[in-house]
């Protein structure tokens, strides 16, 4: 259940899939072959060229040196550059303050556009630059390239989402008030619930368990006031005089949710409230079509039916009957499959996950981990765990940098990837790098509350699974989702607000990471400001940053000077002539 109340469907940017294309096998021609062979061969041509600028660049680099070195005397080169210093010496300070002062300049300009490019597109335009136009043509692999495709299919999905950045949805593993929330309450003497939780959902209370039609019902007219009711006591004395009246199903319901103290109690009224639910269900089922107001009432009975199986099959999951559990929520989801706003194929994945059902939990995401279908960090972890169960109990970083990633791995790796770009903060619950809390009624997608929701019950499955804490661990460096590319819509920048409207106040509140500034951007700050020092020292002190200026070219080219002596006294003077006479 979600908010807005009007049923709304969350549109999610195209992610990277493999798609398989059938093509026609058509026998080649000779002149296809004869092409195919000229395409072969230019290719390796190609890598060859590749490799040779890769690994033999600093070979040519000494090779052209050594040429210049030899060929000296017949290009002049000492007389060229005893010109270029009497030249050089003869330029004022002020040439010298102009250059530094310009370089500055110019530095602070790129600065500054790096700047702006970042905080609009989130990365370097020079990096940008090199890895899209440079990295190809010295044979690097655009690894980006099927993301950049799917960013501009996300992009033109974009313009059909029209619900709210920040929408909070029904927890779909939501506690009991009175069992657990309560229980906490008593033995720490927090409030694990805030405020804003709990008045949403009296507002999900009111949409579900109402309609116009409950004033002419004495038990309906009472519940309809109870769910506006804030005091917790004056809400169940209203329950309890509703039942004095009629068989109401609300009222068990509110009873089992926040008077229950134990699971089991809970049970008991919810297999009460399942009683009187059907009847109800099964008088309005028959009137639907009399009326709107049939139809309202009919709708209303549905939502008290479903939320009660519902709620009996988490009673029966929490008690240790899972495969009852697994029974009831399948039974369900075939006798409702148009209410998907309760994701109760989100209970049904942890459940079979408990179960150690693997093939089972496959087959549900293979259903519901559609590009259609809002995602969460269920549907997106619990995919990653299936892959990394593949590789993870084998799986070592030293090894995989050396060998290389295999295909599994490598579908494991995306996986994770997916996950942490979709809800970044998950990992470091499940790493237990935080302490966990009790998740609240409501959570919201991709924040901190939807991550202390999915922790707080799949923890366990990742632990059984051997290795897949450890391969998510290597994998630590990367809640960075700009790096991999957008799967999904950016981020949202009110998420962080909403979580602590949330979550209580003793919780720290994890934030989206950022991103860190660009190499290029730290480079082009660093040059500007140090060019505007020599200008300012240049300017300032003339005479001194030309003695300085000297020493630093002494010292620089001192290394140079002692090879260069080396090979002359080493290479035969008779071979020595010979070669500057080339």
């Amino acid at each position: 259940m979600n908010h807005p109340t009007n049923t709304q469907r969350e549109v999610v940017a195209a992610e990277s899939s493999r798609a398989g294309v059938c093509a026609c096998v058509l026998s080649p021609s000779p002149f296809q072959n004869m092409a195919e062979a000229g395409a072969g061969f230019l290719e390796q041509l190609k890598s060859c060229i590749v490799w040779s600028w890769t690994y033999l660049w600093t070979l040519w680099f000494f090779v052209m040196l050594f040429l210049v070195y030899i060929l000296r005397v017949p290009l002049k080169i000492n007389d060229n550059l005893a010109t270029v210093s009497m030249f050089l010496n003869t330029l004022t300070p002020k040439f010298y303050v102009a250059l530094t002062g310009t370089s500055s300049l110019i530095s602070g300009l790129i600065l500054i556009f790096e700047w702006w490019y970042f905080r609009k597109y989130g990365t370097s335009f020079i990096e940008q630059v090199s890895v899209s136009h440079l990295r190809p043509l010295l044979g690097g692999v655009d690894n980006n390239s099927p993301n950049n495709s799917n960013t501009s299919n996300g992009d033109s999905d974009s313009n059909r989402q029209s619900v709210s950045e920040c929408k909070v949805w029904r927890n779909p593993l939501n506690l009991f008030r009175g069992a657990e929330y309560n229980r906490y309450t008593w033995v720490t003497g927090r409030e694990p619930l805030t405020y804003y939780d709990m008045n949403l959902s009296a507002q999900d209370h009111q949409t579900f368990f109402t309609c116009d039609t409950d004033h002419l019902r004495p038990a309906d007219a009472i519940m309809q006031k109870a769910w506006r009711e804030r005091n917790p006591q004056a809400r169940i004395s209203a329950a309890h005089e509703a039942l004095e009246l009629n068989e109401c199903a609300t009222a068990y319901i509110l009873l089992a949710e926040e008077e229950a103290t134990t699971i089991v109690e809970a049970e008991k009224l919810f297999k009460q409230a399942l009683k009187a639910g059907e009847g109800c269900y099964r008088r309005s089922q028959q009137l639907q079509h009399h009326g709107s107001q049939y139809e309202a009432q009919h709708r209303r009975d549905t939502n008290v039916l479903v939320y009660i199986k519902r709620r009996l099959a988490m009673c029966a999951r929490k008690l240790g009957r899972t495969r009852e559990a697994v029974k009831m929520m399948r039974d369900l989801m075939k006798e409702f499959p148009l209410l998907s706003m309760f994701n109760i194929h989100e209970n049904l994945l942890e459940a079979l996950l408990e179960l150690q059902a693997y093939a089972d939990v496959q087959a549900v995401l293979a259903k519901y981990d559609d590009i259609s279908l809002p995602k969460s960090a269920t549907i997106c972890y619990t995919a990653a765990l299936l892959k990394a169960r593949a590789v993870s109990d084998k799986f070592s970083p030293e090894a995989a940098s050396r060998r290389g990633l295999s295909t599994a791995e490598m579908n494991a790796v995306e996986a994770i990837h997916r996950a942490v770009e979709f809800n970044p903060h998950v990992p470091k619950y499940l790493l237990e790098m935080k302490s966990l809390i009790l998740p609240p009624e409501h959570i919201l997608k991709r924040g901190d509350s939807e991550a202390i929701a999915y922790a707080f019950f799949h923890l366990q499955h990742w632990k059984r699974v051997e290795g897949a804490l450890n391969l998510l661990h290597s994998f630590r460096m990367i809640p960075y989702p700009l790096e991999k590319g957008h799967l999904f819509y950016p981020y949202p920048i009110c998420t962080e607000t909403a979580d602590r409207e949330l979550l209580p106040s003793f919780h720290e509140v994890s934030v989206y990471p950022k991103k860190e500034l660009p190499f290029f951007i730290l480079f082009t700050a660093g040059l500007c400001s140090f060019t505007a020092m020599l200008a300012l020292l240049t300017h300032q002190f003339p005479e001194l940053m030309g003695v300085f200026a000297k020493a630093f070219l002494s010292t620089l080219f001192a290394p140079l000077n002692f090879v260069m002596e080396k090979v002359e006294s080493i290479l035969p003077s008779s071979l020595w002539h010979q070669l500057t006479r080339i």
